[in-house]
């Protein structure tokens, strides 16, 4: 393995074109780079060997002076993607300006990379021969930085998982991890943005898409995939995917494992943290972003395992749009977005990377551990693009979840109340009808952006022309299969920060179903909003088979009450005085997640379809009820 970079660089380096860029030509469009101290030089293309003899598509920039690379070693800050390198040029041009070697990687099996994709399981032992190429280059110094959002930021825990011995700090973005937990399986139930992933995607940098004929029919499929989308489950060999076998072998077998077993162990930190190196990481995430549960439990996690140090950023923000201050429906103040996306990474690596003393530890955004924006302090106006200014602030803190938090049951009520007061009522409880053929639709939440079938993020809980399964203008708490239990107008603002959970009893009239549970807070009437505004914060689900562990299946018995977990995203939201919290409960969150049969058939091999008569349970004897992070104001 030592001798194969120098052996790959004697024989292929006259093969690889150089193209010098001169930084003034791109210094009036990027603002950023007008002070920086170099020009860039870019080598596309170098087939970089894996220890099986894969070789993997590879970009470098390097900081360059009169059209030559400069002769030092430098820190390198790599990025490996499934989604094209070629579309890391303006980072790659701003961290070689700015004193870095930059390297793009197509991942195995993608793009102009050999090999055979696999879900991540590939990207630590490939991350690791990559790095060992760097090192040994002339101009590196043997330190590497990570960088990168959603699967990239999944490489770089990947490789933190290896213990990489180059790898000195990550950043990782909204990143792929502890897929068995949530955010891939959830609560047992298969999140459909990665089915959707997959029919999007494998027209796109497949080996399979590489054949026009065959790029074409799987960009039909992707085309209608909404067709596809209603008739699942997806079996083998009977749709266009098996044109894509890997893809089509990957997605099948992940929506068959609903338990958290030896499947989803790649990037497994909350069962594995051992395995991660410690090194300084700084995670990032958004409370409406599709890994935002697993972006704190991380945090949680590493902070008890490694010295790190460990961070966390937590924005108000839809899944890689960190540099933007308006989602969904709302407007969260010009101060919620970070504009300079690429400077605060490089402050993080200049002083891990470079040694230089500057605002890590000292200012934000490094001053503490831990610096999370609290939503909901807006004044609740329509700004001018139509948006409701739910507003907020950025706020320093030290751990995660808060020390101070005064965690606070509000129990499901009778009629639909909520409150702190446990029911004295015996024998209550609510029915409602779950038909899988006509499932609740999903309205936002943390879902991956950039796609037609989900709206991610912020939004009134209301149908219309942007849901394509619900698009008359109704709530969706106009459905009989949605639970509505929600609080008086509150006398005074509560602040609700970190991690939340669904306590319910239930019981259902089949042997497995769904439950589902929706955070809200309801804003009231007023001039611009005349009907109020229904504001989802955070949602979750169990598949009820899984409610006693998420590695072990037990089907219920019809009509048995059980206890059961929900687990919703985190959040940090200020509930004004004069707005309601609302709690919803269904079986359903379609497109969001994989409809439950209910039959107990093998996940996504049934066949067959039942009407289930799902019961809430809410009295004394079975006080089910939200617990709900309440931070004192003092």
């Amino acid at each position: 393995m030592t001798s194969a970079p120098n052996r790959f660089t004697a024989t292929c380096l006259p093969r690889i074109v150089f193209t010098w860029l001169i930084l003034t030509a791109f210094a009036a469009a990027l603002p950023a780079f007008a002070a920086a101290p170099y020009e860039v030089a870019v080598q596309k293309d170098v087939m970089v060997p894996m220890r099986d003899g894969v070789r993997l598509a590879t970009d470098v920039y390097l900081p360059a002076r009169d059209g030559k690379p400069i002769d030092e070693r430098l820190p390198t800050i790599l990025e490996r993607r499934p989604y094209n390198k070629d579309g890391c040029g303006s980072s790659g041009k701003y961290y070689a300006s700015h004193g870095y070697a930059f390297v793009a990687q197509d991942t195995r099996g993608r793009y102009k990379s050999e090999g055979v994709w696999h879900m991540l399981t590939d990207d630590g032992p490939d991350g690791a021969d990559a790095a060992a190429w760097i090192a040994a280059q002339p101009w590196s110094d043997g330190k590497i930085g990570m960088i990168g959002t959603s699967y990239v930021g999944g490489t770089q825990h990947a490789m933190a998982m290896e213990k990489v011995p180059q790898l000195v700090t990550v950043i990782p973005v909204d990143a792929m991890s502890n897929l068995g937990y949530a955010s891939m399986r959830n609560g047992g139930a298969f999140e459909l943005r990665f089915w959707n992933w997959i029919m999007f995607t494998s027209p796109k940098g497949s080996r399979a898409s590489r054949d026009p004929g065959t790029q074409a029919v799987l960009q039909e499929m992707s085309d209608t995939r909404r067709l596809y989308l209603q008739n699942l489950p997806l079996r083998r060999g009977t749709t266009p995917l098996k044109l894509a076998p890997e893809c089509e072998d990957w997605l099948v077998e992940a929506m068959k494992h609903g338990a958290n077993d030896e499947f989803w162990e790649q990037n497994n930190i909350i069962d594995y943290p051992q395995r991660y190196k410690d090194i300084p990481v700084y995670l990032v995430g958004g409370w409406y972003d599709s890994w935002g549960s697993n972006t704190t439990a991380n945090f949680m996690t590493l902070t008890k395992t490694i010295k790190g140090p460990v961070y966390l950023i937590m924005g108000p923000w839809i899944h890689g749009a960190q540099n933007q201050s308006v989602h969904g429906q709302l407007d969260f103040g010009d101060e919620a977005a970070i504009k300079d996306h690429l400077g605060w990474r490089r402050e993080w690596y200049d002083h891990w990377l470079k040694g230089i003393e500057n605002k890590v530890g000292r200012e934000a955004p490094f001053a503490t551990p831990v610096r999370i924006f609290v939503m909901g302090t807006g004044d609740g106006r329509k700004t001018e693009a139509g948006k409701l200014y739910h507003g907020g602030y950025w706020r320093d803190e030290h751990e995660w979840p808060l020390a101070r938090t005064r965690y606070t049951e509000f129990y499901l009520q009778p009629e639909g109340g909520l409150s702190t007061k446990k029911s004295e009522i015996r024998n209550a409880s609510t029915d409602f009808v779950f038909d899988p053929d006509n499932p609740v639709p999903n309205i936002g939440g943390n879902i991956s952006s950039g796609n037609d079938i989900m709206v991610p993020g912020a939004w009134d809980q209301k149908g219309g022309q942007h849901i394509w399964n619900f698009t008359d203008p109704i709530p969706l708490s106009a459905r009989n299969d949605v639970v509505v239990f929600q609080s008086e107008p509150l006398p005074h603002d509560i602040e609700v920060t970190g991690e939340i959970a669904v306590k319910l009893w239930a019981s259902s009239s089949a042997v497995d179903t769904d439950f589902t549970a929706k955070l809200l807070d309801v804003y009231p009437p007023c001039p611009d909003f005349p009907g109020g505004f229904d504001l989802n914060i955070g949602d979750g689900i169990l598949r009820a088979r899984f409610r006693d562990s998420i590695k072990e299946e037990k089907l219920m018995e019809p009509g048995k009450p059980y206890q059961m977990t929900i687990k919703l995203y985190p959040t940090s939201n200020v509930f004004k005085r004069g707005h309601r919290i609302r709690v919803d409960i269904s079986s359903s969150n379609f497109p969001r997640f994989d409809v439950n049969p209910n039959t107990g058939e093998p996940l996504n091999d049934n066949r067959r379809k039942v009407v289930a008569t799902n019961t809430i349970h809410h009295d004394a004897d079975h006080p089910s009820h939200i617990l709900l992070p309440v931070i004192p104001k003092n």
